[in-house]
């Protein structure tokens, strides 16, 4: 398939999300999770009366809220406790976690590609994005943060399954030669997978800011100011994790860390590499919190 048009490339993802109802839907109480949270009129027990319905996402949470991730002192036992110690965009976050983790199952396409490799990967930059967003001076909400990691690259998936012998190609050719993922995703299927990743996230109704995360973490520079500075920490963390080689690592792995990235976020080389000699341990506590 040619390098084609916006509008074409348009036609791609369309066609390609209503040939996948099956990763394209959220689950029901996600959804709604999502619409009371981002309800100003919403309140803590709106959130609860939710999730109370829904034993495996109850579980779910407290094991989250419980775990060494969030350091809150003693045990929480019940979900209205821990949204009320959390907040609800917290417990949001925790929510989408939980239900997106089942989509990164499904059968090997290709000797450099398995779901669940793409799911360390994400797990990794969202680690990394939180421990930079503690790191920046600038006001970011590092639950936010750790949801854009964990759903960067989920447009791969519409791709594995809607087109799954052309993302083989793109895979194979990207790990033979070094050639920019993104333009070799346009070339051969028609469009690229933040381009995929956008169409999920509307259609899923997500927040603006996290739509903007997906659809631009490889040129955060083309966001507005108001969006660019959580794009901008996921493109770092995604470098970070494809250069480590966490998980699948092919999307950013012949892209640097300029300057200028770290200049907008007010952090140092010298933290980034802190961080990323901490990041093993801290992917691994991530990996038994979310399993």
């Amino acid at each position: 398939m040619a390098t084609g048009t916006a509008d074409n490339a348009k036609v791609v993802v369309d066609k390609a999300l209503a040939a996948v109802s099956d990763i394209a839907t959220l689950p029901e109480v996600t959804i709604k999770i999502i619409e009371i949270v981002e309800d100003p009129k919403s309140t803590a027990r709106d959130l609860h009366e939710v999730i109370k319905n829904d034993p495996a996402l109850s579980v779910k949470v407290l094991k989250v809220v419980n775990s060494a991730f969030y350091g809150l002192p003693g045990q929480v036992a019940s979900v209205d406790r821990a949204i009320i110690l959390l907040g609800l965009s917290a417990v949001k976050n925790i929510s989408i976690a939980a239900s997106i983790a089942r989509l990164f199952k499904g059968k090997r396409i290709s000797e450099q590609f398995n779901a669940s490799d793409l799911w360390r990967h994400s797990v990794g930059v969202a680690v990394a994005a939180r421990s930079i967003a503690k790191c920046s001076p600038h006001p970011v909400m590092t639950d936010e943060v750790f949801v854009a990691g964990l759903i960067h690259d989920i447009g791969t998936l519409i791709e594995r399954q809607a087109y799954p012998d052309e993302f083989a190609t793109v895979i194979n050719r990207c790990y033979s030669a070094e050639q920019d993922f993104l333009e070799c995703e346009r070339e051969i299927i028609g469009a690229d997978h933040q381009a995929f990743g956008v169409g999920l996230t509307t259609k899923w109704k997500f927040p603006r800011h996290l739509r903007a995360a997906v659809g631009f973490h490889h040129n955060p520079e083309a966001l507005s100011v108001e969006l660019r500075n959580m794009a901008t920490l996921i493109r770092i963390a995604d470098i970070i994790c494809c250069h480590e080689q966490i998980g699948f690592y092919l999307t950013a792995s012949n892209d640097t860390v300029t300057e200028e990235m770290l200049d907008l976020l007010g952090i140092t080389s010298e933290q980034l590499e802190e961080l990323r000699a901490d990041l093993p341990d801290q992917l691994a506590e991530a990996e038994i919190t979310l399993a």
